[in-house]
């Protein structure tokens, strides 16, 4: 579980990213949350975008995104979700205390 501190200072690390990854009219599927997964391995910290034809509630979009991805979900903002996972072999980011 990520502190308020934490995730201030994940939501200024993500600023800049552009997002990799949409979700569109067919919404989320197990192949996507596994790319999703595959991805936070690498990076620790992702943008997901969710587009406007996705039929799904963009909550119930970045709740099954965290929860499949077993990631944290920092933010969500519009149509745009942030998340965080800690890499188990390639640790990029110092979270604070």
């Amino acid at each position: 579980m990520l502190t308020g501190k934490q995730k201030r200072f994940l939501r200024s690390e993500a600023h800049h990213l552009s997002p990799i990854f949409q979700v569109g009219k067919g919404g989320v599927n197990d192949n996507m949350i596994t790319q999703i997964a595959e991805a936070l391995e690498v990076r620790e910290l992702i943008k997901v975008s969710i587009l406007q034809n996705c039929e799904e509630d963009k909550h119930d979009v970045a709740e099954a995104l965290s929860k499949g991805a077993k990631a944290e979900l920092v933010q969500l903002i519009g149509h745009t979700v942030v998340l965080y996972k800690e890499s188990r072999e390639n640790k990029q980011i110092t979270l604070p205390r």
